[in-house]
């Protein structure tokens, strides 16, 4: 589980693939012959202007909806993007991740009802969307440092932490490393390709609480173990990756999974043997990806996925797929040392006509 294991999701997921083969492209590995690569299309205003209207309904949706729980993928609809994007699209367009943005509006609501209305705390917790009087309380407190109370009471707040490190982090708690780095210094740093890769066969251990990264390592280690006794070239030729199929925003840590996968253009049967060891096998369809290669620590993935997801695409002429991201391990023989990465990170990307 790299820096990002967060959009994905077919009968299984996958997310990092790896290779020794000197290629003239990270990702020409097994697929060499089918994968094609075009120019990156040059920022679009009408491009962002349209993701920020998508955005702006789902803020109007929202503000109605304050009263009751709302669901990722009634949002993602009201947007028209795919679920497992959406909450990264709404951060880089909005500044603020979904969760934080919807408890500021359901609190501001809270303060606007307590300075100018009589309603009990117990009515405007229901019709500010919490479960309770307790809950409001606790989450009041923790956003102005007040009570609901006194805030009545007095109307001031002296201290608001909702309002401060909008967008602090990235989803993994990290911080990413290039806050400090223009626009342009990021455009030089990360540049994006677009590539199209076949349909492919794979082989894939899912985890279940992956955020134990000892399990995950496990399955690297059991994946790699199993490649290499196949065909020789399975593991030679062959795509080692991982990919998410929960988005960590939304998904308790005990039940995120992750799966290590391995994608090959040569045929392997899922054998008894496979069983064993936890492993199964599907097919993943053709699909078109933005990419972008990373050479470092982890925080400098994290800023390659925020770059990928806050600048790049909302800026270009395309749409994220409903469909995995990937990043992909561009050395099979290290892939169990996370101190430093060797990556592609792919985005599954569309035309907004295709979808």
């Amino acid at each position: 589980m790299i820096a990002h294991p967060a959009e994905c999701s077919y009968t299984s997921g996958w997310g990092c693939v790896s290779t020794n083969a000197d290629f003239s492209h990270p990702l020409n590995w097994a697929f060499s012959r089918a994968i094609t690569i075009d120019p990156v299309p040059t920022a679009k205003t009408q491009a962002k202007t349209e993701y920020v209207q998508r955005i702006d309904r789902v803020i109007d949706y929202l503000r109605g909806n304050l009263h009751r729980p709302v669901k990722l993928v009634e949002l993602a609809d009201v947007a028209c993007f795919s679920e497992f994007h959406f909450h990264r699209i709404f951060t880089a367009v909005s500044g603020e991740t979904l969760n934080h943005f919807t408890n500021r509006l359901r609190l501001e609501k809270a303060a606007r009802l307590l300075r100018y209305s009589e309603q009990s705390l117990t009515n405007i917790a229901l019709d500010c969307g919490f479960s309770s009087s307790a809950t409001f309380s606790r989450a009041f407190r923790s956003g102005y440092d007040t009570s609901p109370s006194q805030f009545r009471k007095s109307g001031e707040i002296k201290k608001s932490k909702i309002r401060k490190e909008l967008f602090p982090k990235d989803e993994y708690g990290l911080h990413v490393s290039g806050e400090d780095m223009s626009a342009e210094e990021k455009k030089a740093a990360f540049p994006v390709r677009l590539i199209d890769l076949p349909e492919r066969q794979i082989a894939y251990i899912r985890v279940k609480n992956a955020f134990e990264m000892d399990r995950v390592l496990a399955a690297l280690k059991t994946v790699i173990e199993w490649a290499k006794s196949q065909n020789k070239d399975v593991f030679s030729q062959g795509t080692l990756f991982g990919m998410s199929v929960d988005d960590p925003h939304v998904t308790p840590k005990h039940l995120y999974r992750y799966e290590v996968c391995l994608a090959s253009s040569l045929p392997f049967e899922c054998r008894e043997g496979m069983s064993k060891l936890g492993m199964s096998k599907l097919k993943m369809p053709a699909m078109r990806y933005a990419a972008i290669k990373v050479s470092g620590d982890i925080h400098k993935v994290a800023t390659a996925w925020d770059y990928l997801y806050r600048d790049w695409l909302i800026h270009s002429a395309y749409e994220p797929e409903h469909a995995p991201a990937l990043e992909v391990f561009l050395d099979k023989e290290s892939a169990m040392d996370w101190s430093h990465f060797e990556l592609d990170l792919c985005l599954p990307v569309r035309k907004p006509a295709e979808i």
